[in-house]
């Protein structure tokens, strides 16, 4: 089983993602990012697709046009894990450029 975050685990790693906030009313994270257009956002979730699998890890997320709003949590863990974390870092480093 995947261990849930604690709430101080929780709170340390949300201040290191500014870009995330907590979806009210569950223990997960959320982003909304914008693009220049459909192929940039739809080549942003493939990259981020693939991470995904590797990670056997998948976020819900929603895409129009060149919006993609992202939500993050464990359902194994019943809530925010470390695998949340992870995929919201690599999730950055692509929108960064990286």
């Amino acid at each position: 089983m995947i261990p849930k975050l604690g709430d101080d685990e929780r709170a340390a790693a949300l201040a290191t993602l500014p870009d995330w906030a907590l979806v009210p009313g569950r223990d997960a994270i959320t982003r909304s990012i914008r693009f220049k257009d459909f192929n940039a956002a739809f080549a942003f979730m493939v990259r981020v697709a693939l991470k995904a699998e590797k990670m056997d890890h998948h976020p819900e997320w929603f895409n129009v046009y060149n919006r993609v709003d992202i939500t993050l949590s464990t359902h194994d863990a019943g809530g925010l894990s470390e695998r949340d974390i992870a995929l919201a870092r690599f999730i950055d480093q692509v929108v960064a450029g990286g």
